[in-house]
């Protein structure tokens, strides 16, 4: 696929254009990629904190407090990084033409759907009964 240079700044991809033309796969390439910085950058930040903030407190509570902070600081960051790896396989997705497409039932994913979640590999409804499906499992 060729990037497509010229994208209006207030594109919003359209149910009335054919699904997945270059125009919305740019689209989804550009927010995918706007947001992965986003979360990299997060990350860069958190890093340069918490090797900054390393002090030894002489206060038990204030210690455990922030403790309580950075593990949370760092749950946080773990799951950004397998957002980015989900990100990043959206990314592969769309150079394989497979962007869009719902992984169990190769139907189109809503443009709606994929606006508001653009890692999404499912169909809502295939979602749905994926998500039912493990919880049936789960409780035996």
């Amino acid at each position: 696929m060729k990037p497509e240079n010229f994208l209006p700044d207030n594109y919003k991809p359209a149910e009335d254009e054919p699904f997945m033309n270059e125009r919305q796969l740019e689209y989804f390439r550009r927010k995918l990629l706007a947001w992965k910085e986003e979360l990299l950058e997060d990350s860069k930040e958190t890093l340069a904190d918490l090797a900054n903030s390393t002090r030894n407190l002489p206060d038990m509570a204030d210690r455990a407090s922030e403790e309580t902070d950075r593990a949370l600081e760092l749950r946080t960051r773990d799951r950004q990084r397998k957002l980015v790896s989900k990100i990043d396989g959206a990314l592969r997705r769309i150079e394989n033409g497979e962007f869009g497409y719902c992984e169990m039932t190769g139907e189109p994913i809503s443009l709606k759907r994929l606006d508001a979640r653009p890692i999404a590999t499912m169909t809502l409804e295939a979602q749905e009964r994926h998500e039912r499906s493990e919880r049936v499992h789960r409780d035996d």
